[in-house]
Formats: C-alpha cells, sequence, structure tokens
C-alpha cells in the first residue's frame, strides 16, 4: 500500500496533465474560444511544475513531508475546483497554474520518502515500482478523460480530479509514514535555501547521475512531441491506432522498469546505467542512420523506439536513486532540485523538436540522438574527471 501511495503522489502532476488534453475542443467550445488559447492553460500548467517543485523542497525539510503535502493536496483541490467552475479561458490558465503547483507537493515528497526510508538499491527498486504507476497515466488517462468529456461535460474532468485529490489526501492520512520529523532549526530564509540547493548542485554524486538521467529522459519528451506528426501524418494511422502504439510503446518502459528489479541483484546501479546508456546510444544511431537512408518502415521505427524507451526504464530509475543516495540529510530539497532539472531537460527536448528543429520526424530522431549521446558523454566525462568507480 505505500508504494500505491507514493505511486499516487508521484502521478497527480502527470494524471492531471494527460486526463484533460482529449477535451481541448469541448473546453474550446465551451469557453467561446480556441484550442491556441486553451493550449495556454497547458502552458501555464508546465512552468507551476517547474517553479512549484523548488518551493516544496525547504518546506520538506523545515516541516517534515507529511504536512507539505496536505498544503499542497488543498491547493490542488482548491485550483481543481476553479478549473470545474471557471466560465473564463484566463480562469483556467490561473487555476490550472495554481494545479500544478499543489501536484508538485506530492511529487517531490513521494522521492524525499522514498529516500528516507530506503538504501541505495532498495531505491532503485521502489522508483521502478513507481514507474509503473506512473506510465501507466498516460495509457488509460487520455481515453477516460475523452469518454468524460464526451458522454458527460468536460467540466467533470476536472470533477474527477477533485476526486482523486480527496483519495491522495485520504491515502496520505491514513497510510503514509511521517519519514522525516520537522526540524525547527531549518531555516526558511531565502539566501539559506539559496545556500542550500546549492550544496545540492554541487554535490559531484547528484549532479553526474541528476543531469545525465534527466537528459536521457528527456527522449520521452522528444518522442510524445514528435511521434504524433510521425504516425498520424507520415504512417497515416487513426487516432485509434496510434493509441495502441503509444500504449505498447509505453509498455516497454514499464516492463523494462520491471526487469530492472530483477537485475539489480546480481548488478550494481552504476553498471545498469552505462551499459543502458551505451545500448540506447547504438539504438538511437541505428535509427537516425536508417532515417537518413530511407530504411525506415512503420514496423522498423516502432521496435526502435520501442527498444530506445525500454533502455529508459534500466536508466530513470537508478539515476534517481543514486542522485539521491548521498544526500539524505537534504532529501527534501535534492528532491526538489532532481524534479526541476528533469522538468528543464524535458521541456528543453521538446522545445528543440517543437520550434528550434520544425515538425519532423527527422528532428525526433535527432533529438532523441541527443539526449542518448549527451546523457553518456556527460556520465563518461564527469566518472573520468572524478575518478569514480563504476563497479
Amino acid at each position: 500500500m505505500l508504494i500505491l501511495i507514493l505511486g499516487l503522489l508521484t502521478a497527480m502532476g502527470p494524471l492531471s496533465l494527460d486526463l484533460y488534453l482529449p477535451a481541448f475542443g469541448d473546453i474550446a467550445r465551451g469557453l467561446n474560444t480556441d484550442i491556441g488559447q486553451i493550449s495556454l492553460s497547458l502552458s501555464s500548467y508546465f512552468v507551476g511544475l517547474g517553479i512549484g517543485q523548488l518551493i516544496y523542497g525547504p518546506f520538506l525539510e523545515r516541516f517534515g513531508r507529511k504536512k507539505p503535502i496536505y498544503i499542497g493536496v488543498a491547493i490542488y483541490l482548491f485550483a481543481a475546483i476553479g478549473c470545474a467552475l471557471t466560465t473564463s479561458v484566463e480562469g483556467l490558465i490561473v487555476y490550472r497554474f495554481f494545479q500544478a503547483l499543489g501536484a508538485c507537493a506530492g511529487m517531490v515528497a513521494a522521492r524525499a520518502v522514498v529516500r528516507d526510508l530506503f538504501d541505495t538499491k532498495e531505491m532503485a527498486r521502489v522508483f521502478s515500482r513507481l514507474i509503473m504507476v506512473v506510465a501507466v497515466s498516460p495509457i488509460i488517462a487520455p481515453t477516460l478523460g475523452g469518454y468524460i468529456s464526451a458522454s458527460f461535460h468536460w467540466r467533470y474532468v476536472f470533477a474527477l480530479l477533485v476526486v482523486l485529490g480527496l483519495l491522495i489526501l485520504l491515502g496520505t492520512i491514513i497510510l503514509l509514514p511521517e519519514s522525516r520529523p520537522a526540524n525547527p532549526d531549518y531555516s526558511m530564509k531565502p539566501v539559506s535555501i539559496l545556500k542550500n540547493y546549492l550544496a545540492v548542485i554541487r554535490n559531484r554524486h547528484f549532479f553526474i547521475f541528476a543531469v545525465s538521467g534527466s537528459i536521457s529522459y528527456a527522449g520521452v519528451y522528444a518522442y510524445l512531441s514528435g511521434s504524433p506528426h510521425l504516425y498520424l501524418e507520415i504512417f497515416g494511422v487513426s487516432q485509434g491506432q496510434y493509441g495502441l502504439i503509444f500504449a505498447f510503446i509505453a509498455a516497454g518502459l514499464i516492463g523494462a522498469s520491471q526487469v530492472n528489479n530483477l537485475i539489480l541483484a546480481r548488478f550494481s546501479s552504476e553498471h545498469i546505467i552505462l551499459t543502458a546508456l551505451v545500448v540506447q546510444c547504438i539504438i538511437a544511431f541505428i535509427l537516425g542512420a536508417s532515417f537518413m537512408l530511407d530504411y525506415l518502415n512503420f514496423y522498423s521505427v516502432t521496435l526502435l523506439i520501442f527498444s530506445y524507451l525500454c533502455c529508459l526504464g534500466f536508466i530513470f530509475p537508478n539515476a534517481s536513486a543514486l542522485s539521491l543516495s548521498s544526500l539524505g540529510h537534504m532529501a527534501g530539497n535534492a528532491s526538489a532540485l532532481l524534479g526541476s532539472i528533469q522538468m528543464v531537460a524535458g521541456a528543453l527536448a521538446s522545445a528543440l523538436v517543437s520550434f528550434f528543429l520544425g515538425h519532423s520526424s527527422l528532428s525526433m530522431i535527432l533529438v532523441m540522438n541527443l539526449c542518448a549521446v549527451g546523457a553518456l558523454g556527460l556520465l563518461s566525462f564527469s566518472s573520468r574527471k572524478f575518478a569514480m568507480k563504476l563497479g
């Protein structure tokens, strides 16, 4: 049950994002605007996710783990109710920002609790299980959101998020242990908070694994940004078929993360990350070379993307665990900074695909290559520089 509530806390942000995407058209008509304006609520949500995680880090250190969650879920519930009742697109944009701020509490606290309760190898196993919960969200949430919007009304999508928030709040109260007591000596002065964050980022273990893991995982964002163009326009599949493809590829990430639990019994997290990054780079290179030589077809590109995301099932949980392993005394700040780095890396990858390189399959594949090579390059360079022993 602990893994379930931690998974729900972690999935608050992604689930709240995926659930309302299919309702964009209905929301635009209901608020007498266009989809472009509704998309601004998506932008405000991402801004909230990026800022909010850094806000909660100090609060988790000062007040323990559960009280900040209560505050965050309360903000989340207020904002979800506001979204359900709003009569203007401006209101939706503002409420979505605050909904993201509230969701961040659970996302940051869940990672901190995992660091509080488990050692490094066990952390990697727990993060692997959390990926299973989080990765299910983009598979079922869009379908569920589309059904609710079509069968009832788009406002019921946000009503469902209110129910979800209440369940998470109840689960936190009953099932989640207080893994770190409040520390009244922790300073909440801005200068002290900044110094604490600088201390985290200067920790070599955190920097190497947080940044390399985030760069690698940003390949998912590149795929999410470019795959609709690839499958819907180039390969001409239907929306229903695209949903099945999306689910199949996401299943690779889920399955690999569970296999990761098994191989952790024989190999260290450092070895797993390094091996998975090398394999990911090879897959990315084959994907790019095949595209340039016009050797790709529907089946080969799907298989290669599936394999690419499988590598992330080994990289992400181990990188997250290793980045937090040496920062038990500042797990709240470290978790917050880790989440923000992941968000920034993902946003940059998505921006490269969407804006700088243009909407094309080549741009998606190039960015996926950059993410894989960049992560491996950083890990290899940093390992040599700091004379780390990966085994």
